[in-house]
């Protein structure tokens, strides 16, 4: 008996879908249209993550060393560090690769390469290059640097020369906040648009309510029950969130690729459609389920507030 009603019900839900085709376009445009903000705002976080860990990627603390300060020693203060919850890598430039660096660096400069070759020897200590897992964790590292006893020598003496990190604080913090207030912003994003998506969407399904009005006079009037009755509303609006998803997964995949071959270099190495591959299943899985969920939740608000009036 469940069975058979459930198949009159998706039945019933089928016929309204079709019988009320201008009203099913009409809500597969709005929640398309939903559907493909939303898709834009995923590509939109993404493009956001990639800019912000390449930015990332440039912010590090270094630690410069004293000439005195033997590898040994060096080499046990990088160890402390990768022990560190917090750190996510440390990469170790000697006195020479340091020297080498800055030869490079100031390769047309030729007062300066003089001034350090009639010094006769390298006056550049080695250092220690450390990222962070998280821009908001590199005060607790440089907090570590300043503390830990291990970084001195046997006779008391420290060999650490500098650490860079309080030249660099602000830009770690201005980072910390910007990735703060990012996260913070998306959420209120995505929230305004499920509300707007789900108002909008109940607004249309209540025309297909108002035209099948006789037909659910008649089904109270010969007892259907509350659900029976809701049934094929909520598969029409179930109906229309898949075509709408599968709609704007077709234009999402053609804009990112358009957007990803032509564009790509207004990105800063971004590319949209390569997002869109590696991301594939996460996506689908977003706007099919938003799909569904606000087409089976707008249809069944509508027709449950209707029956209530």
């Amino acid at each position: 008996m469940l069975w058979l009603n459930i198949k009159r019900v998706f039945k019933s839900g089928l016929q309204s879908f079709f019988r009320n085709g201008f009203v099913s376009l009409s809500s597969i445009l709005v929640m398309s249209i939903t559907l493909f903000i939303m898709s834009s705002m995923i590509f939109l976080g993404g493009f956001l993550e990639y800019s912000l860990n390449k930015v990332k990627e440039k912010v590090d603390v270094n630690v410069y060393f004293l000439i005195s300060a033997s590898e040994e020693d060096i080499f046990s203060v990088r160890k402390s560090l990768e022990s560190l919850p917090e750190v996510s890598s440390v990469e170790y430039i000697s006195r020479e690769k340091a020297l080498s660096d800055f030869k490079e660096k100031h390769k047309d400069d030729e007062l300066t390469l003089q001034a350090i070759d009639e010094l006769g020897d390298n006056p550049l200590g080695a250092s220690l290059n450390i990222k962070a897992k998280e821009p908001s964790q590199y005060a607790g590292i440089a907090k570590f640097l300043d503390n830990d006893s291990n970084l001195l020598l046997k006779d008391g003496t420290k060999i650490i020369d500098k650490v860079n990190y309080y030249q660099n604080k602000i830009i770690i913090d201005r980072l910390s906040s910007i990735i703060k207030s990012a996260n913070t912003i998306g959420i209120w994003l995505a929230l305004i648009f499920i509300i707007i998506s789900i108002l909008i969407t109940f607004n249309t399904i209540k025309l297909v309510i108002f035209i099948s009005k006789e037909e659910i006079a008649v089904m109270r009037l010969v007892g259907a029950s509350s659900k029976y009755v809701k049934g094929p509303f909520v598969v029409s609006g179930i109906l229309c969130g898949l075509i709408s998803s599968f709609i704007i997964l077709i234009i999402s995949a053609i804009f990112a690729f358009f957007v990803g071959k032509y564009y790509g270099s207004y990105f800063s190495g971004f590319d949209l459609f390569d997002y869109f591959i590696i991301n594939f299943l996460k996506i689908v899985a977003v706007i099919i389920g938003s799909g569904v969920v606000f087409g089976s939740l707008a249809s069944y608000m509508a027709v449950h507030k209707y029956l209530k009036d």
